[in-house]
């Protein structure tokens, strides 16, 4: 394991088209789920342990641009894998100028602010309520653990599994979580369908008021 490890490192290891391609869609659906698990968590602490929220948009527990913004911090660090530190300052820039623009567009084109670290704890050096230094800082310890813990640990599956179970189960995944983003994010919308917050809301969950 420590000599794979090394290899991971070493950029050793270049799996052939076809798992890289699953690899990268795993990774997709592993970091929106890890995004969500950070966010309920946070959430609930944000409220005084008082209520558990359903964070992000969809009926799954994954918010999109956790999953995307992880393929950014690997493909700006992939060489770069022996230099922690450059890794924590990339993904700490790169993040903070992807949820700043996410924020602020999704802010002009609905008038609505999906976050707002103006009114949450730990909120210190917010802009405009779309990016702080506490989120740009939790997304840099991200962005480690995504290089150094998910990525390896991928691989490694990749690897040691059947080649066509990993990416069945890659392809499968990916195409359920991507599925259920596109229904909320562009159908529901659309055609006033039942999104997954009317839905929730309706049955007990509880969601984050947006703000304008």
């Amino acid at each position: 394991m420590k000599k794979f490890y090394n290899d991971y490192i070493d950029s050793v290891i270049k799996p052939e088209r076809s798992l890289f391609v699953s690899i990268v869609l795993l990774v997709v659906v592993i970091s929106g789920i890890f995004g969500w698990v950070y966010e309920f968590i946070f959430y609930w602490i944000n409220g005084g342990f008082d209520k558990f929220y359903w964070r992000g948009g969809n009926f799954l527990p994954w918010i999109n641009i956790y999953a995307y913004g992880s393929l950014i911090i690997w493909f700006l660090t992939f060489k770069l894998k022996k230099k922690p530190l450059l890794v924590f300052i990339i993904s700490f820039v790169s993040t903070g100028i992807l949820e700043f623009f996410s924020g602020l567009g999704v802010y002009l084109i609905t008038g609505l602010k999906f976050w707002d670290y103006d009114t949450e704890i730990l909120g210190f050096g917010s802009l405009y309520g779309f990016v702080c230094l506490r989120s740009v800082t939790v997304f840099g310890i991200f962005g480690l653990i995504l290089v150094y813990v998910m990525l390896p640990g991928i691989y490694y599956l990749a690897l040691k599994l059947p080649k066509k179970v990993f990416i069945v189960t890659a392809v499968t995944l990916f195409v359920v979580f991507l599925g259920d983003d596109i229904y909320n994010l562009i159908f529901a919308n659309l055609f006033s369908l039942p999104g997954a917050p009317d839905v929730y809301k309706s049955i007990g969950f509880n969601f984050m008021d947006y703000t304008r």
